[in-house]
């Protein structure tokens, strides 16, 4: 009797802890939702220490350490996860761990997982830049040891974050707890709200003793990311839901964050609003402005979002209010969080980003805004200023160089640390291309020539004329490959095609030309006499390729100096396909050389054209005879026979 009574109590007991544990994992599930990661986090590891293992409590435990920006403790947990052998986990997981694994240093097995992240999903951007450049981080490290940094002077043990500069001071974010009654607490970090902090900076940007910015803008919730109007007259800055004493929820109950705009009227912040692209149900926050302050840059995760978060922009207009917010689109956007952006005095877009390939955590990232509003290629900054950890709120003067950052690495005072820097070295590589123009045969100089710059996919990057000694020169960046156009009246256009060292330095390129005063007649191929051998259409299409359009240029230089010419354009196929498809394709490229034509000022009554297919091969590539792809290259043409003068 007394086995079985040993035996029930143990059922009960056994009963007792499973029903406890359940009511546990349920009160740390409701902490979770309510992003209180921290105390959720006390929960989920006590009982994880006891030896209770699921899908869904290590998700939540990796995801609570992956959202606070802790990525290798995340990294414990996500291993646990998938030591389940669990099928059917979502994708993003597998980008996480991965993500985590970076932040760790554990390269190889990061981008097995991100292998497997991109067999599961397959179009996600941040893979496809992962996989575009295997060697990212050889790129990472020519752009590394560029900075000397240093603590910034006005860290706490609290989060300290974000810097923008108003006349002479810092302005920075910190949950430092300075006396303030009933200090509010954040329960997704566990720190306290933040409030606006500033200290007066000196000639080398070392700043004073912090003390709060300014209590009109500082509410008993969160403020952040300042930035001002260079007459200092006006601010925007980050805040949680509030306004006049009234706070906003979102459909879940949570208060998300917004924008906000005050005005400085006899030295005091006053007439605080939202922007009107605001809203209760996403988050819009870290707002920059344009060197023009004509346009407003901010992270948002508003509908039209690709990632986790993205950046926006919104026009600015004079009468105060506002355009759309447009997406910077997928050149800066990933799927992962893009944010805290700045731009410089020079057009430089600097952004926060945990999709761009980087070193683990958030990383700082650049690009330059073109005059057309496109985005050059994104850079990392390198280490030094990136770390495996988070890394974010990149601020530079562009004069001195001189400039701050935010990071959670180790060695820091506190959750998030404010450094200081002096940019050694600039993250662009410059050289000098230069050379003269002059006439091949007489090698004399050829005074102002006009010169047109191109990157390797002809666009164009400057222009320029050559002086009177016939001297060109042109700023260009290392590593890269350009073309340079030389074009001068009585001469034939000529490119020449440049590879530029990885150094800093000079490249000398001269140029000569080839006086074009050819001696035609009727029937004569006007390609032949002014060198232009072919143009050349990709296999099976009949778009004109940016080096075509080059070649163009040139027959476009002579109809337009010659009004009473007539061409007939030929074009012609490779023997490759049937014969009825030849034809139809040939005809198709005859008539977009001659709509190019067209559309550049020249009179369609000037031009007929026909399509020969592969009727007239100039070797012996026919049917069924094995050739080269460059053999086959030669019969894909057009020819420009001159049918009138």
């Amino acid at each position: 009797m007394k086995k079985y009574i040993n035996l029930s109590l143990f059922l009960i007991a056994f009963s007792a802890n499973i029903y406890s544990q359940k009511a546990q994992i349920k009160s740390a599930d409701k902490l979770y939702e309510q992003y209180a990661y921290i105390d959720a986090i006390k929960t989920y590891e006590k009982i994880a220490e006891k030896g209770y293992k699921s899908v869904d409590l290590f998700q939540k435990l990796g995801n609570s350490y992956y959202f606070n920006s802790e990525l290798d403790k995340a990294c414990k947990w996500y291993e646990e996860l998938f030591a389940l052998n669990t099928k059917d986990l979502d994708p993003e997981y597998y980008f996480r761990y991965a993500h985590s694994l970076r932040s760790i240093g554990k390269n190889e097995k990061a981008n097995e997982f991100l292998e497997q992240y991109n067999k599961k999903l397959g179009n996600d951007s941040r893979v496809k830049l992962f996989m575009k450049d295997v060697n990212y981080l050889d790129a990472i490290k020519r752009n590394s040891n560029r900075y000397t940094i240093e603590d910034a002077g006005v860290n706490s043990i609290y989060s300290d974050y974000g810097t923008a500069i108003y006349e002479d001071q810092i302005i920075f974010s910190s949950a430092r707890d300075t006396g303030s009654i009933g200090q509010r607490i954040h329960k997704w970090t566990n720190q306290h709200f933040t409030n606006l902090y500033a200290s007066t900076l000196d000639g080398t940007m070392t700043p004073s003793k912090p003390q709060k910015f300014d209590t009109t803008i500082n509410s008993k919730f969160n403020e952040s990311t300042p930035v001002f109007t260079k007459d200092g007259k006006t601010i925007y800055f980050t805040r949680n839901n509030y306004l006049d004493g009234k706070k906003g929820k979102d459909d879940k109950k949570t208060t998300l964050i917004k924008i906000y705009k005050a005005t400085l009227t006899d030295n005091k912040w006053t007439n605080i609003i939202e922007l009107p692209f605001n809203s209760d149900n996403y988050s819009t926050a870290h707002p920059a402005l344009s060197p023009d302050e004509n346009t407003l840059y901010f992270a948002s995760d508003m509908p039209g979002t690709l990632g986790q978060s993205d950046l926006f922009k919104v026009k600015i207009n004079k009468d105060g209010t506002y355009g759309i917010p447009e997406n910077l689109g997928k050149t800066i956007n990933t799927e992962g969080r893009e944010t805290f952006p700045f731009i410089n005095n020079d057009n430089e877009l600097y952004f926060a980003s945990s999709g761009h390939p980087g070193l683990g955590g958030l990383d700082v990232f650049v690009t330059t805004i073109k005059s057309d509003n496109s985005y050059d290629e994104v850079q990392n900054l390198g280490a030094g200023v990136n770390s495996s950890n988070d890394d974010f709120a990149y601020y530079i003067d562009t004069k001195s160089r001189r400039g701050f950052f935010t990071s959670n690495r180790e060695g820091g005072m506190g959750y998030d640390d404010i450094y200081k820097f002096l940019e050694t070295r600039k993250i662009v590589c410059e050289q000098l291309l230069y050379g003269e123009i002059s006439d091949v045969k007489t090698s004399i100089r050829l005074p102002n020539t006009n010169l047109t710059l191109f990157d390797d996919q002809f666009n164009i990057i400057s222009s320029t004329i050559s002086d009177n000694q016939g001297t060109y020169t042109f700023k260009i960046e290392c590593g890269k490959t350009y073309f340079v156009r030389a074009k001068k009246v009585e001469y034939t256009i000529k490119e020449n095609k440049v590879l530029i060292d990885d150094n800093a330095g000079k490249t000398y390129l001269p140029i000569t030309l080839e006086n074009s005063k050819c001696a035609v007649t009727i029937g004569d191929d006007l390609g032949k006499c002014f060198n232009i051998k072919m143009i050349y259409f990709d296999l099976d299409k009949s778009n004109i390729r940016p080096e075509a359009a080059l070649d163009l240029e040139k027959i476009l230089d002579v109809l337009t100096n010659n009004p009473s010419m007539k061409l007939d354009i030929r074009s012609h196929t490779d023997s490759r396909q049937t014969l009825k498809y030849n034809e139809a394709l040939s005809s198709r490229r005859a008539k977009s050389t001659i709509n190019w034509l067209i559309t550049n000022g020249i009179n369609a009554n000037r031009l007929t054209g026909k399509g020969y297919g592969e009727t007239q091969l100039v070797n012996k590539c026919s049917d069924n005879v094995p050739c080269t792809e460059e053999e086959h290259q030669l019969n894909r043409r057009s020819e420009f026979i001159i049918t009138a003068l």
